[in-house]
This record gives structure tokens, C-alpha cells and sequence, in this order.
């Protein structure tokens, strides 16, 4: 839930927690239950989220109008993470080429 700030006319102004829902809705204050309007005093503190949160916020942010390109193509070694498979074929000397753990009958290409 957001921090919102309100304007109590006996105690000055407070910040409360209040829902989306409820984002123009006045707020009882904290010292005197008086009911206070919702004022804008501040920007929207950002800093108070959790940074988890902060970079959902800006992923959403970021993918609404421009998604993030790679400029590299599938399989790239420099930035991905899998390491390419050893190959499990066996080259002989003579140019013939066989396949240990493939089932003897087959026949290769």
C-alpha cells in the first residue's frame, strides 16, 4: 500500500498507509481522529518500496513500450549461461564416424 500524506486542520499534516481504493478517501488522524483530507505535499516516495518491487515497477515500466533486444543471436557464448555440449561422436582415422551410444543398427547421414 502507498504512503499518503493528509492535512489535519488541529494537529498539521501526518502520512498514513491507505489502499488504492481508498486513495482520495479522507483519513482519521493519528493523535485526534479527526477526519483529514488528502493532500499533495510530496512525490511519490519510491524509496520506501522494497527493491524487489522498485525493479518490477520499472521492468513494467520499461516493457510497456519498448521490450529489451538482444542483439545477440541464439546460443551466443559470450553472455549465456549453457556451455556447449561435448559431441558424442567418435572420428576415426580412415574418415568413418560412429556412435557409441546410439543403437548399433542405425545408420548415420
Amino acid at each position: 500500500m502507498p504512503l499518503y500524506d493528509y492535512q489535519c486542520e488541529g494537529c498539521g499534516p501526518f502520512t498514513a498507509f491507505a489502499s488504492l481504493d481508498h486513495f482520495n478517501a479522507p483519513c482519521e488522524c493519528p493523535e485526534c481522529a479527526a477526519s483529514a483530507p488528502r493532500v499533495l505535499r510530496h512525490a511519490p516516495r519510491l524509496a520506501v518500496m522494497s527493491g524487489g518491487t522498485r525493479r518490477a515497477h520499472e521492468t513494467n515500466e520499461r516493457s510497456a513500450d519498448s521490450p529489451k533486444r538482444s542483439s545477440h543471436g541464439p546460443g551466443c557464448s559470450c553472455c549465456s549461461a549453457s556451455s556447449a555440449r561435448p559431441s558424442k561422436t567418435l572420428h576415426h582415422a580412415n574418415g568413418a564416424k560412429s556412435f557409441p551410444a546410439k543403437r548399433p543398427w542405425m545408420i548415420s547421414h
